[in-house]
């Protein structure tokens, strides 16, 4: 009973060492495996190469440490890549407000180019063309508003003129009707003082 404890106890150390030595030459089979690949393909390698006790993973030190400092390194690589992406993004947002100030620019010439061809200088001044439009329709409505107001006022100095010519005219009439009557008075009294002068010679 005793030699068969034995037994059993030398075979169980034998399969454990055997196991032991089947994962050390894996480890030794593999040995770039925590050297290259993903961080989570070196934890699968880890895994697989570490030894079983009950519900536990026994990983050597050398492993644990070897993968701590490809984490490590990864980071590292990560935030470097990080800290060039954001440059690269600051870089990008100064030509992008570059460029805005560049359009802002452009926008603002293309702007001073349309009013200066919809403009023009007048003694000094810049008139735009619309504004000048909008003023000579105005001084052309006061023009014609002056000549239609002296229209009105020849008209109506015409009609005062017709009226005092016609009050003149016959005035004139009157006057002439007047000379001719006064005349006409004194042909008749002449005649009378001739008829009478001879009567008194022939009386006489």
């Amino acid at each position: 009973m005793m030699k068969n404890f034995k037994l059993i106890t030398l075979l169980a150390c034998l399969l454990f060492s055997l196991h032991a030595f089947a994962q050390e030459e894996e480890s030794i089979e593999s040995p770039g495996s925590l050297n290259e690949g993903t961080i989570e393909s070196q934890f699968d390698y880890l895994n697989r190469i570490s030894n079983n006790y009950q519900d536990y993973k026994v990983i050597k030190r050398v492993n644990i440490d070897k993968i701590r400092k490809n984490i490590s390194d990864s980071l590292n690589v990560f935030r470097n890549e990080i800290i060039a992406k954001n440059t690269q993004i600051k870089d990008q947002k100064a030509q992008l407000d570059q460029l805005n100030a560049n359009i802002d620019n452009l926008e603002q010439n293309l702007q001073e180019t349309i009013e200066i061809k919809d403009s023009f200088s007048f003694m000094g001044m810049h008139i735009h063309k619309s504004t000048y439009s909008k003023l000579m329709w105005i001084l052309v409505f006061i023009l014609l508003g002056t000549l239609l107001f002296f229209l009105y006022l020849y008209n109506r100095s015409h009609s005062v003129t017709a009226e005092i010519k016609r009050t003149l005219d016959e005035t004139k009439e009157e006057f002439e009707q007047h000379r001719k009557n006064t005349l006409e008075r004194e042909r008749k009294l002449n005649r009378q003082l001739v008829d009478e002068m001879n009567k008194r010679l022939e009386q006489g």
